[in-house]
């Protein structure tokens, strides 16, 4: 079963999910990545060409495939929950999904100055992350099997949290 990490831009998707693959014995796969990899550019380009609607549909498509492997930690972008497609995936059973929720300040601080995101590129991050926590906030709680805060402790120290979590669930999950 895959494991999606959600969460909006800065929550440490990519960095916990790198330590959580290693921790579960599983590949790790970073959904922009893959993006860029099979479009052969990089998301700003794909945003400036394809608009954001292209980038979703691509992002879109890698979600439905990576949805049917199992033993795979995915990293998704913090935009994934905002189709419906999407949420219904990751909603199903054959998904587990963690939420890696973060505090507004820690999120300004992790992606203030970080060009490669290009609904905060060049911008005032403040603001626009308020406004896509007021949107998406739900919408990750919705999805999630899990929650954890992804404010303070280090990444490693979150992954076997939720290593733990996990492991935890899927015994539960074996005695019904």
């Amino acid at each position: 079963m895959p494991v999606f990490l959600v969460g909006p831009p800065g929550a440490g998707k990519s960095t916990i999910g790198r330590h959580l693959a290693v921790l579960l014995n599983a590949a790790f796969v970073d959904l922009d990545d893959v993006v860029q990899e099979r479009a052969g550019a990089d998301i700003p380009w794909i945003f400036d060409i394809e608009g954001e609607s292209g980038f979703r549909d691509r992002e879109a498509a890698a979600v439905r495939e990576f949805a049917d492997k199992d033993n795979v930690v995915v990293a998704t972008g913090g935009g994934v929950v905002i189709r419906d497609e999407n949420r219904d995936i990751l909603s199903s059973e054959q998904c587990t999904v963690v939420y890696l929720a973060a505090s507004l300040s820690t999120l300004v601080n992790r992606t203030s100055g970080k060009t490669r995101r290009p609904l905060l590129a060049g911008k005032d991050v403040k603001p626009i992350l308020q406004k896509l926590m007021s949107e998406r906030e739900p919408l990750y709680r919705d999805v999630a099997d899990l929650t954890v805060a992804s404010t303070g402790g280090s990444a490693k120290r979150l992954a076997n949290s939720i290593a733990e979590q996990l492991r935890a669930r899927a015994g539960m999950d074996d005695d019904q």
